[in-house]
């Protein structure tokens, strides 16, 4: 087992943009899976004590993931991510949006771009992820909100879901 794996968190404010670079001590293919199917991804993709509930996904290109992140005293925020381009196990793209219950977006949150690639050597598969926000204040209002504590914790907790 690798005792350090790599963990990034880059902020360009010039450029409104995160970049995030994870390892993880896994095959490629489980690492994919684990961001693509959502039995898998209700497991891990929120910070604990909060849990994630997908209420639809389908994962290909135009189609989207609706999900809320569940807080431990019923609370619910929602949001939908958006495919639009898909490379099995290598890439995919994706609009991030803030929705209410009923995906009505939310006009404070114009959302945002990611892009995921994947790569594997020798046994550690790398995820980077590459985050466009339209607006510094948009950027900013994410950093605010506890964005950075957040993608470690969650992605911490894929790291522990793979290892089992």
């Amino acid at each position: 087992m690798k005792n350090s794996l790599l963990f990034d968190f880059t902020v360009d404010k010039s450029s409104n943009t995160v970049f995030i670079k994870r390892e993880f001590e896994a095959d490629q293919s489980a690492v994919w899976d684990a961001f693509t199917k959502q039995e898998i991804l209700d497991q891990w993709w929120a910070p604990k004590p909060w849990t994630s509930k997908t209420r639809h996904m389908n994962f290909e290109p135009g189609g989207r993931r609706v999900y809320a992140m569940c807080g431990p005293e019923g609370q619910e925020f929602w949001s939908v991510q958006k495919y639009t381009s898909i490379t099995p196990i290598s890439n995919f793209e994706q609009i991030s949006l803030f929705t209410d219950k009923d995906e009505n977006v939310s006009s404070d949150s114009p959302g945002s771009e990611w892009s995921l690639d994947f790569t594997e050597a020798d046994g550690i598969t790398t995820v980077s992820i590459f985050i466009k926000h339209k607006t510094l204040d948009t950027l900013e209002q994410m950093i605010k909100m506890g964005f950075q504590g957040g993608m470690t914790m969650i992605l911490n907790e894929l790291d522990r879901l793979l290892t089992k």
